[in-house]
């Protein structure tokens, strides 16, 4: 029962971003604007920590979906992998594994939001370059497949034949052919909420029975009374979110110019300038140099400073991009023998692509002086 619930509620919550998105045709197949996914309750780093303690983002994600294919995908995935969990264990235990599972996936994105370690090819599979909106219900899913997992080598003498080639090792071909495509994907899928939720999964079936004939009706109980509270959190976790519905879109794109007085207005212009004048420093020293020394400091910093526009805030992101893609491929030099790493040669379109946002940021930049040294006070 409670995999259908679970179906309907994400298809739901999809349907309702859809509507806030416009409904068109596009935004289903590329993806939900930023502003559409922060106010529905995605994981954003800076929103949970200090000043804003939006905690509920921790639960939300799970129900939250980029665009048609992720929600299909995943929701494919749960009807498949759903029953058996359910049966196997009951709907309170499933409820259970369904919303801690998802949480700890949650958990393990925010905890890897770490610029400095996402240099390498494996630092980038695991750690993210740059705090950007995640949400998905694939952490649950993975915590459902770590439960399979144990439960078929937890109980593998009392499993017929069949389901000894399902569960337990038979779920390894599943775990790595997934764990490749987050490698093959890394920097588009979020593999530490993969992996939060997997290792929870499995930790909570090598703790937890599943169902058996007779079971004591004090274990039902309490199990009962888990499922109410995991289903009463979530049900908080987006009355918060609905509570902070339009100030969670204010947040996406930081304060605007509009919301200030003259002087906050011209505090934050010049302060963002001057963050982005250090964030350009260091991508011409990646460029020209091959320094990255720094880098996620620099990344870091630049996420974390408010900005006057949504304009400005698009190109904050597009530099922290090019940034990044061009910090990776020096990272990812050769060395020869003992001695320095050869630098990498160039890619042209990224050196093009760079060029082209030096000229926008110039043209943002003489058109914002005006505007945010001599707007009227309000």
């Amino acid at each position: 029962m409670f995999t259908i619930v679970l179906l309907v509620a994400n298809l739901f919550v999809f349907m309702l971003m859809w509507q806030s998105s416009g409904m068109t045709s596009q935004v289903l197949w590329s993806a939900f604007p930023d502003t559409v996914l922060v106010a529905y309750g995605a994981k954003l780093n800076y929103l949970i920590d200090a000043p804003n303690n939006q905690w509920w983002r921790f639960i939300t994600p799970m129900f939250i979906h980029i665009n048609l294919p992720h929600v299909l995908v995943n929701m494919y995935s749960l009807w498949m992998v759903g029953p058996y969990v359910e049966k196997l264990y009951g709907s309170a235990k499933f409820l259970v594994f369904w919303v801690a599972t998802g949480i700890c996936g949650v958990v393990a994105s925010y905890l890897t939001v770490r610029p400095a370690m996402a240099t390498t090819s494996m630092g980038r599979f695991l750690f993210k370059n740059m705090d950007v909106p995640s949400a998905g219900a694939s952490g649950a899913l993975f915590g459902l497949v770590g439960v399979l997992f144990v439960f078929g080598i937890k109980f593998r003498h009392e499993l017929p034949e069949g389901f000894k080639r399902a569960f337990g090792t038979g779920m390894i071909p599943i775990i790595l052919i997934n764990l490749f495509i987050g490698y093959v994907g890394r920097g588009l899928i979020d593999n530490a909420a993969h992996l939060g939720g997997l290792l929870s999964g499995a930790a909570l079936a090598v703790m937890v029975q599943y169902r058996r004939p007779g079971e004591r009706r004090g274990v039902t109980i309490a199990w009962r009374v888990l499922q109410v509270a995991a289903l009463a959190v979530v049900v908080i976790g987006f009355v918060e979110a609905a509570k902070n519905f339009r100030h969670s879109q204010q947040l996406a794109v930081r304060p605007t110019a509009t919301q200030m007085t003259m002087p906050e207005a011209t505090q934050v212009f010049f302060t963002y300038i001057a963050v982005m004048k250090d964030a350009q420093a260091k991508t011409d020293a990646v460029f020209n140099k091959r320094d990255v020394t720094d880098v996620g400091a620099i990344e870091q910093r630049a996420l974390q400073v408010p900005v006057p526009d949504a304009r400005a805030a698009e190109l904050r992101q597009h530099l922290l991009t090019i940034l990044a893609r061009a910090s990776a491929a020096v990272s990812s030099a050769t060395p020869t023998g003992n001695g320095p790493r050869l630098p990498p040669p160039l890619d042209q379109k990224l050196v093009d692509e760079y060029k082209q946002w030096n000229v926008e940021y110039d043209q943002w930049k003489t058109e914002a002086v005006p505007k945010y040294t001599s707007i009227t006070a309000k």
